[in-house]
């Protein structure tokens, strides 16, 4: 196995509010800077997947690349991003991680209206914290990006980072047929209600489990970002200790991971620094191993023939400067709890859809197969979604999410990065933030966050199908 109403403010009209309305003051740059401008759009393709010999598979893809170009923002500068739609659906795109005013947030119906066939939308924000992001539909998300649409977002420190190399490995899983074709069979009732929709090759930038070619003596900042619909990931390298120095493209104490094993769920980026360690000439596996009895090969680091860069070791990594994230307040915070609920083997208890659900129903033809505290919002977004839970501007808001189901769920927050307190009462360590956090079957984890951003925001899993099936929610920001 291989790996567009009333309801919408106009582009003019959001300028004209967002000049008396800041998001936030951490979010405003520090002086005027030129917008960079970027051109994205969205049009079916052909890619690669399988290796050099194997069909091509017909995809969807920004800019006809797998994945999608690579933009490389600055920290603080303004962008405008204008989108084209080149399908014959609408599409939207979110900009994963990044805190960006309501109107940005691509979702359809809550904060735009969708990007029609042949039309286009301009994005325009000011990227407030470096890191790794990245962007993604969320119209239709499930089968489009499945399809192929995703592509990394960075955006640059003000200062370079002390490393000889900074790369991104995007990883992406695909359901091939065996013409090598995305298979059918999207929003199936087994992959909603259970695992997602897991495919049976996961490729690295677009390609195979190939080699990627290293040098001896080398330090490496290498940003990882799980783009699958699905697949949880833990990757180990094989002769290699890496050290993870930021998560969700916020920095972190930098540390190696518990037991050598970078964890990535869907939606998830982690950064580590990697020192290439190996001799001239070997080879190195990249191992993904997180579903017992299923290991594989996601790629080989392959040192070249040179002699080593360095003749001793660098030391320990630095951590990487820190984010303008406003800091909690818990003494003075406000409590909320949503429970995830529902799924097979979860026992089927979704009380906004009508109590009992006979398990062989759940999650067929866009049905609910999950509930957020009792109430399942099916589907990607749309206007009039009421919100679980109203905070108040500048509040910190005590987030516990508490995980009833017996399946793993990735639960993103968009518009925010969270404070990570504790996982099952256990304090966690290394200062983490992120946006996308991972919850094993029946895990508790308290987390925090200043409600600085007015809007509707969408809090869902990033499994797709568990989100299109349910699993998501509407918090709102007054």
């Amino acid at each position: 196995m291989n790996s567009n109403s009333s309801l919408f403010l106009s582009r003019r009209g959001f300028l004209l509010a967002a000049a008396g309305v800041a998001v936030s003051t951490s979010m405003r740059p520090a002086r005027a800077a030129a917008v960079d401008e970027r051109r994205i759009k969205v049009t079916p393709a052909h890619a690669r997947l399988i290796d050099t010999g194997g069909p091509q598979t017909t995809v969807w893809a920004y800019d006809g690349t797998i994945p999608g170009p690579t933009l490389r923002l600055r920290q603080g500068q303004p962008v405008r991003i204008t989108v084209e739609n080149g399908l014959d659906e609408d599409t939207t795109v979110h900009w994963h991680g990044i805190r960006l005013a309501n109107a940005m947030d691509g979702v359809p119906g809550l904060t735009q209206k969708p990007i029609g066939p042949g039309q286009s939308f301009v994005y325009e924000f000011t990227p407030p914290d470096a890191g790794t992001f990245w962007y993604h539909p969320h119209a239709d998300s499930l089968v489009q990006i499945g399809r192929g649409l995703a592509g990394p977002l960075i955006v640059e420190e003000a200062e370079p980072v002390a490393v000889d190399r900074d790369f991104v490995w995007l990883l992406q899983d695909w359901r091939l047929a065996a013409d090598g074709q995305i298979a059918g069979g999207f929003g199936s009732a087994m992959d909603a209600s259970m695992s997602g929709r897991v495919g049976n090759v996961v490729t690295v930038n677009g390609t195979g489990p190939g080699d990627r070619s290293v040098k001896a003596g080398e330090r490496v900042r290498l940003r990882l970002a799980n783009a699958s619909l699905a697949r949880m990931m833990a990757l180990r390298f094989e002769g290699h200790r890496p050290v993870v120095v930021a998560i969700d493209g916020q920095p972190c104490d930098p540390h190696e991971p518990e037991g050598g094993r970078l964890v990535l769920a869907p939606a998830m980026r982690i950064d580590i620094v990697l020192d290439m360690q190996g001799h001239p000439g070997s080879r190195h596996a990249v191992i993904d191993d997180f579903y017992d009895g299923l290991a594989y090969t996601l790629t080989t680091l392959a040192y070249d023939a040179a002699p080593p860069l360095r003749t001793h070791p660098l030391g320990t990594p630095a951590g990487l400067p820190r984010n303008p994230l406003p800091q909690p307040d818990l003494a003075g915070a406000e409590r909320q709890e949503i429970v995830l609920q529902g799924g097979m083997m979860g026992g089927g208890k979704l009380k906004g859809v009508g109590g009992m659900i006979g398990m062989g129903m759940m999650g067929m033809n866009g049905g609910a197969a999950w509930a957020i505290n009792g109430m399942s919002m099916t589907g990607d977004g749309h206007a009039g979604m009421a919100p679980q839970f109203t905070l108040k501007r500048g509040v910190t808001c005590h987030l516990t999410m508490r995980n009833e189901t017996a399946w793993w769920h990735p639960m993103h927050v968009h518009g925010f990065s969270l404070s990570v307190i504790s996982r099952n009462g256990s304090p966690v360590p290394h200062r983490q933030w992120q946006d996308t956090v991972l919850l094993a079957p029946k895990d508790v984890i308290e987390c925090a966050f200043v409600a600085d951003n007015p809007g509707d925001w969408m809090l869902h899993c990033h499994v797709a199908d568990h989100q299109m099936a349910g699993l998501m929610t509407v918090f709102r920001v007054t």
